[in-house]
């Protein structure tokens, strides 16, 4: 037994590896004997991490490879991975130790062939027209004659020069360029840009808003054009407030934004025709619009001019329809000295008939009829009463007087109070007391002395005591009897 367990297992000389070690050669291995590859097949599973990571698969009817694109390698991509779409992909083929699995890193992504471009292109228009994107409803009317034209095109291509020259040639026009790449990578991201910034733009501002926006590209293959079927143009196109014409390739050539747009130009030189009219075509039509308006002015006055002569030779003339009026006239004349005399000598018999009816006696008993009444309304005003009224009027007058004396007795007293309080006052407060503390004042020329600088200057200086004044010679000065405005009076009466 003991032999047994001496003798050598097989296999126990083999070395041993760690875990890591067969991870990193693995991986090792795989880069070295594959390197950068091309692999096409159809796009399986897509995540995108929040870190902006891609994480897809690409199969074949039997086998699944995993892909990933880092997200500093995402710009670098042709077109995004969708599920479904048949790429070729192309990367280096390393290993993940952690998972035990193998990946390719994916720098370069292009569709395999331009049947499958077509694919992707009708799935994303489905998608597209399923939101009503391409509603004729939801498109906006082209201005006639728009002051300013945007133009989303490459500023260094033949189809700037060509929709300039249109414009210059039909109907000269200020316009915006906001140049762009029209291929390749950055299109797609660049023209949707540029057309949301021309929709930020401020109505009259520095750079004013444009009332069109043109979105030009020449001709080329399905992949030259590919920028303009991204989904971002399509649908920044279709979110644009300002109205759109899209001039993507020649006429037969269509993209996505040729369905979203307000209107589709075959060649950018038709979008230029489409923006704005042609001068000398709208003043031809203005001035024949001015002779057809001239012509029918002209016919219009002719027509009521011989209307209004025909209607004249129907009218009767004025002198046959003024007879009649002017021999009623005449016979009124006529008849106006008899009607008047008839009329004032029926007035005078009237007068008459009415003045004899009259009589003195009538009169006398009218009058007398108002004495009497009169007599009886006087004698109805009693002395008696006339008399108390006076004497009930006179007391309550002289109740008013007292109570007008007894006012005007209290408020003289309040007043005088209010006075005398401030003559107090003005005693307490006046220089006059200060001086019997032992101040003096000092006047020069009849004027305050306060400062020793004017005292210097001053020829001769008064100085006033509480018992009286005196120059500085040494002389009393003789006390003026103050008046009634003097200042130093010590009370206000």
């Amino acid at each position: 037994m003991s032999d047994l367990l001496d003798d050598p297992q097989p296999g126990q000389n083999l070395p041993e590896f760690t875990v890591s070690e067969i991870s990193g050669a693995v991986k090792k291995t795989l880069e070295n004997e594959f390197g950068r590859i091309r692999v096409r097949g159809e796009v399986g599973r897509v995540v995108r991490a929040r870190s902006g990571h891609f994480y897809y698969d690409i199969k074949d009817d039997r086998n699944v490879l995993a892909c990933n694109t880092w997200k500093g390698q995402v710009a670098g991509l042709a077109v995004m991975p969708e599920e479904g779409l048949e790429v070729v992909a192309t990367g280096r083929l390393t290993g993940y130790g952690a998972q035990s699995k193998y990946n390719l890193n994916v720098d370069d992504l292009a569709v395999a062939g331009q049947g499958a471009l077509m694919a992707l292109l009708e799935k994303r228009k489905k998608a597209l027209e399923a939101e009503g994107l391409f509603d004729a409803s939801r498109k906006a009317r082209l201005p006639y004659l728009p002051e300013i034209i945007g133009v989303v095109t490459s500023p260094t291509g033949a189809v700037i020069r060509d929709i300039l020259h249109r414009l210059r040639d039909r109907f000269p026009r200020k316009v915006l360029i906001w140049p762009v790449a029209v291929q390749g990578q950055n299109c797609a991201p660049e023209v949707a840009r540029a057309i949301a910034g021309f929709n930020a733009l401020t109505p009259g501002g520095a750079l004013p808003r444009p009332d069109l926006i043109i979105v030009a590209r020449g001709g080329g293959s399905i992949e030259d054009l590919w920028g303009f079927n991204e989904e971002t143009v399509a649908r920044a196109a279709a979110a644009s407030q300002i109205p759109l014409i899209s001039a993507v390739g020649h006429e037969t050539d269509t993209t996505l934004i040729d369905y979203v747009s307000d209107r589709r130009a075959p060649t950018p030189t038709a979008a230029a025709e489409m923006a704005v009219p042609v001068r000398m075509e709208l003043l031809a039509g203005t001035q024949d619009f001015g002779a057809r308006l001239t012509r029918a002015l002209a016919q219009g006055l002719e027509r009521r001019g011989q209307r209004l002569r025909d209607l004249s030779r129907a009218m009767p003339r004025a002198d046959s329809l003024l007879e009649a009026p002017r021999q009623r006239l005449d016979q009124a004349s006529a008849a106006l000295p008899a009607a008047l005399t008839r009329g004032v000598q029926s007035r005078r018999v009237t007068l008459s008939e009415a003045a004899a009816g009259i009589r003195p006696a009538v009169i006398a008993q009218v009058l007398a009829t108002k004495t009497d009444r009169f007599a009886r309304l006087a004698g109805r005003l009693r002395p008696d009463l006339v008399t108390r009224d006076h004497a009930r009027k006179a007391e309550a007058l002289g109740v008013l007087s007292h109570r007008l004396a007894i006012a005007g007795q209290t408020q003289t007293d309040r007043l005088r109070s209010r006075l005398d309080n401030a003559d107090r006052m003005l005693s307490t407060l006046g220089y006059q007391a200060t001086l019997e503390r032992g101040y003096a004042v000092v006047r020069a020329e009849g004027a305050l002395v306060t400062t020793a600088k004017a005292a210097s200057v001053a020829p001769e200086l008064e100085i006033q005591f509480a018992d009286g004044r005196m120059t500085t010679g040494g002389k009393p000065v003789a006390r003026k009897t103050p008046k009634k405005d003097d200042p130093e009076q010590g009370t206000l009466f």
